[in-house]
């Protein structure tokens, strides 16, 4: 008959942190022992494909690691991808040739307009709406005079 197994540890529960595994010791003895989880590799922020160059470790791994072994020398290194990181430049390249474009279509456009449009006469500094009436008024009083003096005078 087969040799019972026993937890080794207060964890009594088949627990995805309690995985185990059989094994038979040199002095014929059936024991358990303890699995460690599978570690997931590092993923890009982007894409989310595992980034090439960094080791899929658990977490507690990367503290005894060195930094040039848990990233790439690159920008973005460690976080993204070389494709993604590709891609934004590239955008980033394209989004300031369009401001540029614009901006010289904008010069183009203002250049077209003011060939366009006659020049107009340019007002005195401090000749507002009231300084413009002035005029018309005086020219009132000059009609009312004429016509008075026009007018025979009774005596």
């Amino acid at each position: 008959m087969a040799q019972r197994l026993t937890y080794r540890r207060r964890l009594s529960y088949n627990t995805k942190s309690n995985k185990v595994r059989a094994v038979k010791t040199p002095g014929g003895k059936l024991v358990y022992h303890y699995e460690l989880k599978k570690a997931a590799a590092p993923k890009c922020g982007d894409c989310g494909i595992a980034l090439p160059g960094v080791p899929a470790l658990r977490p507690r791994k990367y503290a005894t690691l060195s930094k040039r072994q848990k990233s790439v020398t690159r920008s973005y290194g460690g976080s993204r991808c070389g494709h993604c990181v590709r891609e934004r430049i590239l955008r980033a390249f394209l989004i300031e040739e369009q401001k540029i474009v614009k901006k010289v279509l904008k010069a183009a456009q203002a250049a077209a307009l003011a060939e366009a449009k006659p020049t107009k006469k340019v007002h005195k500094a401090g000749a507002g709406k009231k300084a413009a009436a002035a005029p018309k008024i005086e020219k009132k009083t000059e009609k009312k005079v004429e016509k008075k003096a026009a007018a025979p005078k009774k005596q």
